[in-house]
């Protein structure tokens, strides 16, 4: 029998991330060893004493039933975890609630609160699940375009009148992914002020919030007066602890808006694994020492990758944050040639930038996902590829 995917789906563009993979097994199928620079997943372990919670509470057989929900204690973690990061004061029963990682929410989000029709306003470039989530919801993407003149920040006075009457809510994300631009209070406070004005649901992907380089400030949107009467904002454990496979994150933020995805979620899971809910408490409560030397680790591996692509002549923006940099193209390439070429010739995988966004076309993602003299390897290769192609 012959099955045909749902129109939703079908709006959806195939996965980029899965067509690298594919290039990238086909290379080394051949013979070539590939540095994969491409997905986001930290190489780093998570903190012993987060591995050893983890073992200590695995080893129990009474762990091992449904959850249903955050544990007490996790949605007290998170509290703890904001007020000393972040000088911001949460409600660990109304203003928490805990998911199975902050893609998980991000997904299920625009199915909660928005109904056919509804415009939602989507950074360009953007993670992906920004827009499929609302493909999914049968809502309408307006994409705000992110653009270097504009220090990758919306400009929320271009959006049309006509739009706004019809928009429910607005994703943002500082840092970024792909871009790794910061945001400032003062543009904070705007999007409050924007949301008030238009009655829009914002929506802050916090993701990267410990990965922030170069002594530059944490900003929680939470921390902006108002923000919690317009928006909530997702926050996750797979970079910051690189708990990534754990899939455990949380939101915290309005509590209308939270009850609404809760109510969701009660419908469709039955709750995380509680051992790694208690690893998740001791990683959130711990003395942050780890957080200090993580970043310190990727600086360096920032360094040494746009150390090497300079001496290749590629001039390359210094990220101010998360584990990637977001690299302006040679002149002369299109995005998806770019990174496919350099695969198949250089061995390096990265994600193009157009995966992202039409916004994204001419630049490529590279995470720094690998050790500091790896991707001095990687700037070399890249190095030889962009000189054997300046001369045919």
């Amino acid at each position: 029998m012959n099955f045909v995917a749902s129109d939703k789906l079908q709006k959806m563009s195939s996965s980029i991330f899965q067509e690298v993979a594919e290039r990238k097994q086909e290379a080394i199928k051949k013979g070539k060893d590939v540095i994969d620079l491409s997905v986001g997943s930290p190489d780093f372990a998570p903190p012993t004493f987060v591995i050893d919670t983890l073992v200590e509470y695995a080893k129990d057989p009474r762990t091992y039933g449904y959850t249903l929900k955050g544990i007490p204690e996790f949605n007290e973690a998170v509290t703890y975890f904001y007020k000393n990061r972040y000088s911001v004061d949460l409600d660990p029963v109304k203003e928490v609630l805990q998911l199975m990682g902050s893609q998980d929410g991000l997904a299920h989000l625009a199915t909660a609160i928005i109904n056919p029709g509804d415009y939602v306003l989507v950074p360009d470039p953007g993670y992906p699940i920004y827009e499929a989530s609302v493909n999914i919801a049968g809502g309408v993407i307006y994409p705000m375009p992110l653009l270097a003149e504009n220090r990758f920040l919306p400009k929320l006075e271009d959006i049309p009148l006509e739009v706004l009457q019809k928009a429910k809510m607005m994703i943002i994300s500082y840092p970024g992914n792909p871009v790794t631009a910061l945001a400032n209070k003062s543009f904070f406070e705007e999007v409050v002020r924007f949301a008030k004005l238009h009655h829009i649901l914002v929506v802050h992907d916090f993701a990267y919030s410990e990965l922030i380089f170069d002594d530059n400030p944490q900003i929680s949107f939470m921390a902006v007066k108002g923000a919690k009467e317009v928006g909530i904002e997702f926050n996750s454990l797979s970079k910051t602890f690189n708990m990534a496979g754990c899939r455990i994150g949380y939101v915290v933020g309005n509590q209308h808006a939270i009850d609404i995805l809760a109510s969701f979620k009660s419908h469709i899971d039955y709750g995380i694994f509680y051992p790694i809910q208690k690893a998740a408490v001791k990683a959130l409560t711990s003395d942050y020492s780890f957080l200090k030397e993580q970043v310190i680790q990727y600086e360096t591996r920032r360094d040494a990758l746009i150390a090497g692509l300079e001496k290749s002549g590629w001039q390359v923006a210094k990220s101010p944050a998360t584990m990637f940099v977001w690299a302006k193209i040679p002149s002369g390439w299109n995005s998806r040639d770019f990174a496919f070429e350099l695969i198949d010739h250089a061995g390096v995988a990265v994600i193009p930038g157009d995966a992202f966004g039409v916004q994204g076309e001419g630049y490529v993602r590279i995470a720094m996902v690998q050790p500091p003299e790896r991707l001095s390897e990687a700037a070399e290769r890249i190095y030889e590829f962009l000189l054997a192609y300046s001369t045919k």
